[in-house]
């Protein structure tokens, strides 16, 4: 009985998350944020960010995040494991840059942000708060919203 009253505790402490979107939607969001001619080419971009991400998140957003995507989406952010230290985010677009065929800076970087743009508005302005507050400075812009300085005293 104690044993079942600490479980109804914990999952009603923990905030449920559930996937928002289907794969086959997050794909397609993904083809027309980018302007993609082919779904198949913005699975290919959404699975390359997606991995990469999984590296920089821990801990409570990472959970949240890969419940709040479709099952597909989930394990891509599941699956890895987080460094260290989370890159930049000019060494972020960089370091998906090198797996991208005819690559450069700018068309990296528009990849990037619109795979991160479409995730953002699939799981929410809440959920997009928690996974920047675990990254560095710049992601913002990554995920398609402005990034403000600190007004200086």
């Amino acid at each position: 009985m104690e044993s079942a009253l600490r479980v109804a505790r914990e999952n009603a402490a923990a905030p449920e998350y559930a996937p928002r979107t289907t794969w086959e939607a997050l794909t397609e969001a993904v083809r027309e944020t980018g302007g993609y001619p082919t779904r198949a080419q913005a699975e290919h971009l959404t699975r390359l960010v997606l991995t990469a991400l999984g590296t920089h998140l821990t801990g409570d957003e990472r959970v949240a995040l890969a419940q709040s995507l479709p099952p597909e989406a989930g394990h891509l952010i599941a699956s890895r494991i987080p460094l260290p230290h989370p890159l930049t985010a000019r060494e972020f677009v960089d370091s998906v840059s090198t797996q991208l065929t005819d690559s450069t800076p700018a068309t990296a970087r528009w990849d990037v942000s619109s795979v991160l743009t479409a995730v953002s508005t699939t799981i929410g302005p809440a959920l997009t708060d928690q996974v920047l507050s675990q990254l560095p400075r710049g992601y913002a812009l990554l995920f398609g919203r402005a990034e403000l300085a600190a007004a200086m005293a």
